[in-house]
């Protein structure tokens, strides 16, 4: 099979890569290959499912943006597809003295992260929130959350099937070579393609 674009491995970044490009690119004709017989079958399905909020995150980092911008759209993406997540919050909680500037401190990166809903809260309201909690002082972050992975990548899989991209299961890539370049005129744009071989 012939096609402009192969995205290597199925798991939650290829999919959403190829997700993200066909939708894009609707004109061309993509694939996405898998080694295993299911997509997600590895890391992306097999990670805790924290959504996080971006409170660790140097301020004005493309992570931090990335961070706070990505658990907005996952929010968003859950609740357009039907995918069952928890927006639990949590804390992170100082148990010595010592720990309370460096809680300040991940509280203010956190508000220049723009993260919302953070608060400092004392010994009293961790207990109410978290009755088997001891500390003497957390950070509330109760945009955190929890999703199943596999579900989402499932959910971009089928996304990207439905746009009429093609996944290739149980096809493993064990060699890459560039082709001889196309002619200046070709249809496809591409000066120089790749073949992808599998074993079989």
């Amino acid at each position: 099979s012939s096609f402009d674009v192969a995205v290597v491995g199925a798991g939650i970044v290829g999919l959403a890569a190829a997700r993200e490009l066909i939708l894009r690119h609707p004109s061309l004709a993509f694939a996405v290959l898998e080694k295993e017989q299911e997509p997600a079958h590895h890391q992306s399905g097999h990670n805790s499912g924290v959504i996080h909020s971006g409170i660790y995150y140097t301020p004005g980092s493309l992570k931090a943006k990335l961070c706070v911008q990505g658990a907005a759209l996952c929010y968003k993406y859950c609740e357009q597809k039907g995918i069952p997540y928890k927006q639990c919050g949590k804390l992170i909680v100082a148990v010595e003295q010592d720990e309370i500037p460096r809680l300040k401190a991940l509280y203010e990166r956190g508000l220049q992260n723009n993260v919302p809903g953070l608060k400092l809260i004392g010994a009293k309201e961790i207990q109410e929130k978290e009755p088997f909690c001891r500390g003497l002082m957390a950070l509330d972050s109760p945009y955190t959350g929890i999703v199943d992975y596999k579900q989402v990548a499932q959910s971009f899989a089928k996304d990207f099937q439905e746009a009429g991209g093609t996944i290739l299961t149980d096809f493993e890539v064990t060699n890459m070579e560039m082709a001889k370049e196309s002619s200046p005129g070709s249809e496809d744009g591409l000066k120089y393609p790749v073949i992808v071989r599998n074993k079989k």
